[in-house]
């Protein structure tokens, strides 16, 4: 008995520009087939546009898909034995199998120009019908057809198309799919400058890389029956297609700048998780069953399956990512949220390089500030009362000053009990504070808490007090040298508003 083949996947992104959010999409559902089944996964880059690609986009790409969790067995930076894996680099393949087909009459010589070509294009769309090379050059004998590029005629080679013909494959996600070979055109294979077209590239580098499944969006169906002729006149196997949907807006149009952040490292700018976005991602379009949604990038793979996917278009839906991020800002480490809250408090120029008794400092307020909001961007307009505060700019707001004037007695309770009170860094102390200060004035509930919250934090809604005033505290005692701006204590803010209010 002999065992099935190794499953082997590829992600193969044009480096022209940012990673697309549904082409991250189309990388994790390979990468979870991948891994799910034991398979290789690889990473290519077609990098043939030479006009749109730069180096600095592949390396953003592979940034942004490290940054997803995603890694591949065999690509551009990890090596394998069937590369090269960059399309710049494979030119020569490309060639030696243009120069086969030639041989066989499977492809020709064409010497039509640009503007021939547009008016073709052009006389087709007038009669309604599908635009289609013409076959004009089809004709020309090989030998006219060499000696003509021999004297530096300009030509393109391009596929001789079989007519009559249904060109039939089964999508592993939509069924059976049927082209007639008739409207398909004689595409081209080689540029008149040696550069391949990508029908033709991606179907010779699948082929030499033995790849055994190709998930792509559903944009590409068009250009499978061209490759599935391809592989016929080689006598390749071709591989399984399945065309997933494709990501669309919340109108129902495809995702686009008008909808927003549309790419990975917006998202990851704005401070979603790696793991939150993953997580959301592979949900659109398919769903991991058993009535699980949030789950490890690990499980996602042990459960993805192919037939799972659904034919229906993900829209998608910033509000459930902002949902699932949530979720994944409670359960992530406060170290580590310290650390990836840094560049938005250097943003707001609260905190330039913190020492490590900031960082930990961070760990300790970051922490309850980030179960309150969607994305780690928003985390300086909850802690603006730790880094940010003023009492004259709080009593400005009518409605502050008027529940402070109202409150004067709890407000100068408080400064005189925190002027002899030691720091309230923990809530047991925060607590006891606040048992003094109501047998001292008389007042419980939100007659207290609310002017306590006012003097020592400026705004009228926040954390929990008795997470917010022992971070005031813990952040006062940090040293001049600590990489954060300094952070007044209780009782000087207590002080500050008292005299404010009686100015």
């Amino acid at each position: 008995m002999t065992s099935d083949p190794i499953m082997r996947v590829r992600f193969a992104p044009s480096p022209t520009g940012h990673l697309h959010v549904g082409n991250a999409r189309t990388a994790l559902f390979n990468w979870l087939l991948a891994r799910g089944s034991g398979g290789t996964f690889i990473l290519r880059i077609e990098d043939t546009d030479v006009e749109r690609s730069t180096p600095e986009s592949e390396r953003a790409i592979i940034e942004d898909l490290r940054w997803l969790g995603l890694d591949w067995d065999e690509g551009i930076d990890k090596g394998g034995d069937c590369g090269p894996y960059r399309q710049s680099e494979r030119q020569h393949i490309y060639r030696a199998h243009a120069v086969e087909l030639l041989s066989r009459a499977q492809a020709y010589r064409c010497f039509c120009l640009p503007e021939q070509l547009e008016m073709d294009r052009y006389a087709a769309l007038r009669q309604g019908q599908p635009p289609k090379y013409v076959g004009r050059c089809r004709a020309i004998p090989e030998a006219e057809a060499r000696a003509r590029a021999e004297r530096g005629e300009p030509a393109v080679i391009r596929f001789r198309v079989p007519e009559n013909r249904d060109v039939v494959f089964n999508d592993l996600v939509r069924g059976e799919v049927r082209f007639s070979s008739d409207v398909i055109g004689d595409p081209v294979l080689l540029r008149s400058d040696g550069t391949p077209a990508y029908n033709y590239a991606v179907v010779i580098d699948d082929a030499l890389m033995g790849i055994t499944h190709v998930i792509r969006g559903e944009d590409h169906i068009s250009n499978t029956p061209r490759q599935l002729l391809l592989y016929e006149a080689f006598g390749w196997p071709p591989p399984a297609f399945a065309h997933v949907s494709l990501v669309l807006g919340p109108d129902h149009g495809v995702l686009s700048k008008r909808h927003g952040a549309t790419s990975v490292a917006e998202f990851r700018a704005r401070g979603y998780l790696p793991e939150a976005l993953a997580n959301y991602l592979a949900l659109l379009g398919w769903s991991p069953g058993e009535g699980d949604e949030l789950l490890p990038i690990a499980e996602l793979a042990r459960r993805f399956r192919l037939e799972d996917v659904g034919r229906s278009a993900g829209v998608f839906d910033v509000e459930k990512l902002a949902w699932v991020n949530r979720h994944y800002l409670k359960l992530a480490a406060p170290d580590r949220l310290a650390r990836l809250a840094v560049l938005y408090l250097q943003h707001a120029a609260w905190v330039s390089e913190p020492s490590d008794a900031a960082l930990a400092f961070l760990a300790r307020v970051v922490a309850p500030a980030a179960g309150s909001v969607d994305r780690l961007d928003q985390l300086p307009g909850r802690l603006h009362f730790l880094f940010d505060y003023s009492a004259p700019r709080a009593l400005a707001n009518d409605a502050v000053r008027g529940e402070a004037e109202s409150a004067r007695a709890v407000i100068s309770a408080l400064a005189d009990e925190l002027a002899s009170s030691p720091p309230l860094v923990d809530r047991e102390t925060f607590r006891a504070m606040v048992a003094r200060l109501r047998e001292r004035t008389g007042q419980k509930g939100k007659p207290l808490l609310h002017p306590i919250r006012l003097a020592l934090t400026g705004e009228p809604e926040g954390l929990e007090l008795d997470a917010a005033v022992p971070a005031i505290e813990l952040g006062a005692q940090l040293g001049a040298d600590a990489g954060i701006r300094r952070i007044p204590s209780a009782a000087e803010r207590a002080a500050a508003f008292r005299a404010a209010l009686g100015a």
